[in-house]
């Protein structure tokens, strides 16, 4: 039976049993800080249940090692997208934690979005506002991440490594403070699959890929499948979207593939999710345009055939009778002006700003917030 945690019938059985453990979780002491273990309470942006892990800050569940390619299993172990919640009156928090991989960081993305964690808060309006980044300069990390916050209990939310993994987070606060830990909400998400730039390339900070900026923005749960140079609409991939139940799929793997691949397994994939999901919106995204395009017309011509491929099985699709699916050209994601990526493939935090600010009105309509 597949996999729908933490959504639809469990949902109010979620809530009580998130706050008796949220009364049970204890932190360990030392040197007037309160550390508080995350793996106590679990993180947003699973599709799986805890248990279903091979290790808890992994992306995919341990049964996708063996099924799905080396490549998409290794990639999973970073922990793009997910992130921690909890309340506290603290006027300094403080993270340590333990990177899987000594690599901190990547030629063109600094240490601070490949192996940082990211703080955002709720202002007075609930607004989710950037706090703080952690710098990290090694494996084992400690640092305090903010200090001289404002007075008064506020909700957070700590955004994980992007290229990185993690084996262990813990998040501390004076023993003096207030430290609430916070469930994941319960209601379905938003689920990105695609290629490194879903998967985060290249943000500066954790919070500022477009799945990120649109969960804060839409004030939803996010999932986040990208996987660097391997999202290829494989149906091994499909057979595990599948058991999740979101509210919406968007489907961003172009920059990963060609026209062959293209027609080769577009098409398959919706009919593989619509099989599981009759009623989900799906949306297939094209694929930016390098930015650079302008002046190789090598890359004008990749995209062109690449479109043209999805825009087929899209029309496919929908002469089939699929529903609720939707198609966004790729033109705009990054702008016009050739300033919104790092290495012409890339985003930039500008790319990501622009790209969530295209995406954001076809999920709207699909979600049916219009």
């Amino acid at each position: 039976m597949p996999s729908v945690y933490p959504f639809r019938l469990l949902a109010i059985i979620l809530v009580t049993l998130s706050v008796v453990a949220n009364a049970e979780v204890k932190p360990t002491v030392a040197d007037g800080i309160a550390w508080y273990d995350v793996s106590k309470w679990d993180v947003e942006g699973r599709g799986w249940a805890p248990s279903e892990f091979a290790s808890f800050y992994d992306r995919l569940p341990a049964k996708a090692e063996g099924k799905v390619r080396g490549a998409v299993w290794n990639l999973s172990r970073h922990s793009a997208g997910l992130n921690a919640q909890f309340k506290t009156d603290a006027t300094s928090i403080h993270v340590r934690y333990r990177l899987r991989s000594a690599s901190l960081s990547m030629s063109h993305m600094p240490a601070t979005g490949v192996s940082g964690v990211d703080l955002y808060a709720q202002d007075k309006s609930k607004r989710w506002r950037w706090v703080a980044v952690s710098r990290p300069n090694k494996q084992d990390f400690k640092q305090t991440l903010i200090k001289g916050l404002a007075p008064g209990v506020r909700s957070y939310m700590l955004y994980l490594p992007l290229y990185n993994g993690l084996t262990k987070l813990e998040i501390g606060v004076p023993t003096s403070a207030k430290f609430t830990p916070v469930k994941p909400r319960t209601s379905k998400p938003i689920l990105f699959y695609g290629t490194s730039i879903t998967h985060g390339a290249c943000a500066s900070r954790p919070g500022m890929p477009h799945p990120a900026i649109l969960g804060r923005r839409l004030n939803m749960p996010v999932i986040n499948l990208g996987f660097s140079g391997n999202g290829r609409m494989e149906s091994e991939v499909g057979a595990l979207l599948s058991e999740i139940d979101p509210a919406v799929y968007v489907i961003d793997c172009l920059p990963n593939m060609n026209a062959q691949t293209v027609t080769q397994r577009a098409a398959p994939l919706v009919r593989q999710l619509r099989k599981a999901r009759p009623n989900t919106p799906i949306i297939l995204v094209e694929d930016r345009a390098f930015t650079n395009t302008w002046i190789r017309p090598d890359r004008q011509n990749f995209h062109t055939a690449n479109r043209a491929a999805l825009k087929k099985a899209f029309e496919t699709l929908k002469g089939e009778g699929v529903t609720k699916l939707y198609y966004l050209k790729g033109d705009d994601l990054l702008g016009d002006d050739s300033d919104g990526a790092t290495d012409g493939s890339h985003p930039s935090d500008l790319g990501f700003f622009r790209q969530a600010n295209v995406m954001e009105p076809i999920i709207r309509k699909a979600l049916g917030k219009n």
